[in-house]
């Protein structure tokens, strides 16, 4: 199959590496050269070209102005199909011969080229010009006459084409930035802006005026509380020495318990459940307490500041009448607890030293009968003045004995003595003998034994040293009463209000413009956040 030549539109200016088929070198003093003639190559098994047209057909491959790397590229694939050509040039005509053209890229892997059953390449049916179908066609097909295949006539410089280029990149972007731009505003005018203005129109047009009543009192000490010792000394005087009792009434305030009381009293549900107030700040019907306590919480706020002592209230209302009632209620609430938590101090601390002195003298009672019982438990109530007689009589009875006994002793010394002195002086000193006998035995029995009046006289003596100690008690028990009497009389708690609670004549709720700017925010803030978070989570799914 041969094919006619393809006009070139460029001309390629490289030379053609093969001597064969080269063209002549161009001569600008010659000016038309001709081509050089080829010699007939050797005709190859596969050609079936007569050796005129050959001829033709490599002048023609030859004028293409083909480079030595095409040539050398076309021989290539000729070895791999089997061909044996004389020359590049010829390798190019044997593969256009057989449908293949040597340039295509795919041609360098294809080693194998399936055949039919004669033995030439099967090549895929192709509708030719005129309806027949023809080989598959590999080579550069020519262009109809009909269509325009000429360059533009407009030709751009470089730099135009770059600014073109940028150009329409800008209004792309510019594109794609407004786009961007009105779907932002459309997500912020929904979640944002409606919103916003929604608030704003509930705070100017339907929320019902509030009243608000302020208030401010303070716990003091008694006077002359600074006399006290220790840690109590150093903070009497000052807010730290009532900041538990302050803390305790703001949390009486601000408990549930307040708000029964409050209820019963003055009506706190019956007043926000009136059909007066909008229908977001107001009770049901038969509220209950859980939902009128959530109520309270929101309209009666109680704060307490540590630096000065003092506990600031604000109560809000419908009606500054009411609000006013409820302020002086809640501070004769707040002073009875003051005086009820100074009582119960007073009382605890009391009580203690009362239950100490009432021990130490019942203590005292107790020694004092135990002693008295053992004065009693004797024939006499001094032990040990009978044990000390006893004593000076046996001495003086040992005196007597002993000049008797002299005085025998001289009698019997004489030659010849007087009986009679001589029994006299024996009788009296075995009368003597007698009653020191006797007066021995009435001490060993006073001294010795569980009932001797020696043992009387150590239980006496343990029974009286108990009741000097029970009475040092006693007297340490009662001194301390009155202390605690008097620390108690400085523990007492005072409630001063400094700012009494006066009606207000102007609503200070809701406050519409800085509500409608905190909702603004409120939305503006949510909108961001969760734009952020879908942003992150989007960009870590899609990476």
């Amino acid at each position: 199959m041969t094919t006619k030549p393809t006009a070139r539109r460029f001309r390629i200016r490289r030379t053609v590496q093969d001597p064969a088929a080269r063209p002549a070198a161009p001569d600008a003093a010659a000016g038309q050269h001709q081509q050089p003639p080829i010699k007939p190559p050797v005709r190859d098994k596969a050609d079936t070209q007569p050796p005129e047209a050959a001829a033709t057909e490599l002048d023609a491959i030859g004028r293409e102005g083909l480079t030595g790397r095409q040539l050398r590229m076309a021989r290539r694939v000729a070895h791999k199909n089997g061909l044996s050509p004389t020359s590049d040039v010829d390798a190019v005509r044997l593969l256009r011969q057989r449908g293949i053209d040597p340039f295509q890229r795919s041609n360098m892997l294809e080693l194998v080229v399936p055949k039919d059953g004669r033995g030439q390449p099967q090549a895929s049916a192709a509708v030719g010009d005129a309806g027949e179908k023809v080989g598959r066609i590999q080579l550069p097909q020519t262009r109809p006459m009909g269509e325009q295949t000429l360059p533009a006539t407009e030709h751009l410089s470089p730099a135009e084409l770059r600014d073109r280029q940028i150009s329409e990149i800008q209004r792309d972007i510019t594109r794609r930035r407004q786009r961007k731009m009105a779907m932002l505003l459309t997500r912020l005018s929904f979640f944002v802006f409606l919103p916003t203005l929604i608030a704003g129109w509930y705070f100017y047009a339907v929320a019902t005026p509030m009243y608000s009543t302020k208030s401010e009192f303070l716990i003091l000490q008694a006077d002359g509380a600074g006399t006290g010792s220790g840690l109590g000394g150093l903070l009497s005087g000052t807010q730290f020495a009532t900041s538990q009792d302050s803390i305790a009434v703001q949390s009486y305030l601000q408990s549930k318990d307040a708000m029964l009381r409050l209820d019963g009293d003055v009506g706190f549900k019956s007043h926000f459940t009136q059909e007066i107030i909008d229908p977001v700040q107001r009770l049901a019907a038969d509220p209950s307490n859980e939902q009128a306590y959530r109520t309270y919480q929101r309209n009666v706020k109680v704060g307490y500041d540590p630096t000065e002592g003092v506990l600031r209230m604000e109560v809000i209302a419908a009606d500054p009448g009411v609000s006013a009632t409820i302020s002086r209620a809640l501070i004769a609430y707040a002073e009875e607890r003051v005086n009820s938590l100074s009582a119960e101090k007073r009382d605890d601390q009391m009580a203690d030293a009362q239950e100490s002195f009432e021990k130490a003298a019942a203590e005292r009672r107790e020694a004092q009968e135990a002693l008295v019982t053992l004065q009693l438990q004797g024939d006499t109530l001094d032990p040990e003045a009978v044990i000390a007689g006893l004593r000076a009589q046996i001495n003086q009875v040992e005196l007597l004995l002993l000049e008797k006994e002299l005085e025998l002793a001289a009698l019997l010394d004489n030659a010849r003595p007087n009986q009679s002195r001589v029994d006299g002086a024996r009788g009296d000193v075995r009368r003597l003998n007698n009653q020191l006998d006797e007066l021995n035995a009435r001490m060993t029995d006073a001294s010795q034994g569980e009932n001797s009046l020696a043992q009387l006289n150590v239980r006496i003596q343990m029974a009286q040293a108990d009741l000097v100690t029970r009475d040092m008690l006693l007297q340490s028990a009662l001194q301390q009463m009155e202390q605690t009497r008097m620390e108690a009389n400085r523990q007492v708690r005072y409630l001063t209000v400094s700012v009494k609670p006066v009606p207000s004549e102007e609503p200070s709720y809701p406050r519409k413009f800085e509500n409608t700017l905190v909702a603004f925010f409120v939305f503006a803030g949510i909108y961001l956040m969760v734009s952020l978070t879908a942003s992150i989570l989007r960009e870590q799914v899609t990476s």
